[in-house]
Formats: C-alpha cells, structure tokens, sequence
C-alpha cells in the first residue's frame, strides 16, 4: 500500500481483538454461563501476559518505551486536544498510552478477582465479589472513552483507527505527524 506504514504486527492486532471478543464474551457470559465466563477470563488474562511482553520486547509501537509519554507531555496533549491542535502520532498517542495501561490494570485486576473467586480462600468473600463487580463498571466506562477517543482522533486526523487495527497499517507520516 503506497504512502502508508506498518504500525501494527498481527501479534498486537490479535491481542487487541482477542481482548476485545474476550471481554464481549465474559460480560454476556457472566449470568449463567460460569465454565464460559471463567475460560474467556483466562484467555483476558492470558492476553494481557502477551502485551506485557510485546510492551517490553515487541516491534517498534508495540513498546511502551516508544509511547508511554511523561505526565508533563501527556496533559500538554490533553490541552492541545482541547483546543483542536493536538499533533497526528502514528503510534499510539499520549492519551491512547494512558488508556492502554489504564485498561491492561483494569482487566488484569478484574481476571485477578475473577480467578480468585474460584480458590477456596476467597470464594464468597464479599469484597472480592464487589471488587470484580466495580471493576467490571469502571471498565465499561473506560471502553466507552476509548472507543470515543478513536473516533475523534480518527475524524480529527482524517483516518481510520480500527481500519488501522485491522489491517496495521496507517498514513505514513507527513509535517508535524510524530513516530
């Protein structure tokens, strides 16, 4: 493909849509499909253990290295997103590497409390049971900003960030873009 690049290998894209189907799955699974639910939270966190080493030894914007930004940077970001002049980055940008490690906590925190609810130790503990139960809210919450997130870099830079996901590649950089 002319004028484009190759942001994302098959390995983060099959993480981030497994992650995806494994959430959907868990959460329509959570009401009477226990063996189903268990298992797609297994697979979660089995998915968050493969990013945490693409994070460290993947292909160049898998690395948390190359766009895990300083909070200086990153709320510099937010206030050039807030007034329309945030800078196009073809990786992820400093509010998608927030998002990134908010989400691989959260869900790894929620497969945590999932599991532990299965050991004799924890099982019918309360606090564990409210704890996933919250975790699983915030996370609801945290996939809506995300997903709005992708829609407005994707309308703002004039391109499509799930194509992107879905293929790996984007734009090639241009004038201000950054690497």
């Amino acid at each position: 493909m002319t004028g484009t690049v190759k942001v994302w290998s098959p390995l983060v894209r099959f993480f981030h849509w497994g992650l995806v189907a494994s959430v959907a799955v868990a959460w329509f699974s959570s009401e009477g499909l226990r063996n189903v639910h268990e298992f797609v939270g297994y697979a979660a966190a089995g998915l968050i253990a493969l990013r945490l080493v693409l994070g460290l030894a993947g292909g160049r914007y898998a690395r948390f290295r190359q766009f895990v930004r300083s909070p200086r940077e990153t709320l510099a970001y937010l206030r050039d997103v807030l007034a329309h002049r945030e800078a196009r980055y073809i990786g992820h940008n400093p509010l998608g590497a927030v998002m990134v490690l908010f989400l691989l906590a959260l869900i790894g925190g929620i497969a945590l409390t999932g599991w532990m609810q299965t050991t004799d130790a924890f099982w019918g503990v309360e606090w564990v049971e409210e704890t996933h139960e919250a975790a699983v809210n915030v996370l609801l919450l945290a996939v809506t900003l995300h997903v709005l997130g992708v829609i407005h870099a994707s309308r703002r830079h004039s391109e499509n960030l799930v194509q992107a996901m879905i293929i790996g590649r984007k734009r090639a950089p241009a004038g201000s873009d950054r690497a």
